[in-house]
């Protein structure tokens, strides 16, 4: 099997057993089964999860199933044979924290910017889950899974994560001092560097929602986040190799940046489906 499998083009244009590249499936797969690791370790929700309520009912015991199924989920995105279902299990996982966790904060909330923060994270992982389901639906699920896959869900991700970028952008402006304080220390400009990585996360997420460049905009923004993951939370987890924080952020980090290649590849097989659509039948 080749990084970028065999892509099948129905007649009608839709884009049939479509596959993301391996390597943005594997990563997304590895980061799910990180954050089900930490939270198994440290037997609570990962903190991209967070504040869930220390009142809610049986809280450690769902905090274990939610690692669990991030575990298992990521797990099986690693073998064809379970990756549909697993990116299906995981699209509804991620979507229930962000009605769930995320919408209400932003509906209570919504003149502070730290919760359309969280919003934008959050909806960003949905993003990729919603870009991974569609590349692994197969042609005869898009018949009647139509309204979510096919060209059509591809783009609605797309539009998702343009929109999901936008106040992770504008979060860099707003809070340009604790950002600043994240910047490597090797590196010079920090204030100015992460108004900058603002100002890329704002651009990025206007090309995508207009379709200008949308594509090497989503190739961009995926590298500046594996960039910053790696350039940010590698030497915090140096430091305090021992400590729950510099870990967890790493691997949200890292789950951004995978939802992110996953979406950034939805742009050329949506393209080859634009493409089919005008081919005659």
């Amino acid at each position: 099997m080749t990084d970028r499998e065999s892509l099948q083009i129905t007649s009608s244009g839709y884009i049939c057993g479509m596959r993301a590249t391996r390597a943005a499936r594997i990563g997304f797969a590895a980061s799910m089964a990180a954050l089900g690791i930490l939270g198994l370790v440290y037997g609570d929700f990962a903190l991209v999860w967070q504040p869930v309520p220390a009142w809610l009912p049986g809280r450690q015991a769902l905090a274990y199933l939610s690692a669990a199924i991030e575990l298992a989920g990521g797990l099986a995105l690693l073998w064809l044979l379970t990756a549909a279902v697993a990116a299906r299990v995981l699209l509804v996982y991620v979507l229930i924290w962000l009605l769930l966790l995320r919408v209400p904060q932003v509906l209570s909330q919504p003149l502070i910017e730290v919760s359309w923060l969280g919003w934008g994270e959050t909806a960003m992982i949905v993003a990729g889950a919603w870009a991974l389901f569609e590349s692994l639906t197969s042609s005869r699920e898009h018949s009647y899974l139509r309204f979510i896959t096919a060209e059509r869900g591809v783009h609605a991700a797309q539009v998702l994560f343009g929109l999901a970028v936008l106040p992770v952008g504008l979060s860099h402006w707003v809070y340009a001092t604790e950002s600043a304080q994240l910047v490597a220390a090797f590196l010079p400009w920090h204030v100015g560097l992460a108004q900058f990585t603002g100002a890329a996360y704002l651009a990025a997420g206007v090309a995508i929602l207009t379709g200008f460049r949308g594509r090497l905009a989503a190739r961009l923004c995926a590298l500046m986040m594996t960039l910053i993951t790696l350039l940010v939370w590698i030497p915090e987890i140096v430091k305090a190799p021992q400590a729950r924080l510099p870990w967890t952020a790493f691997v949200i980090s890292w789950t951004l940046a995978a939802s992110a290649w996953v979406v950034a590849d939805s742009f050329a097989l949506r393209m080859a489906g634009q493409r089919a659509q005008i081919q005659p039948a």
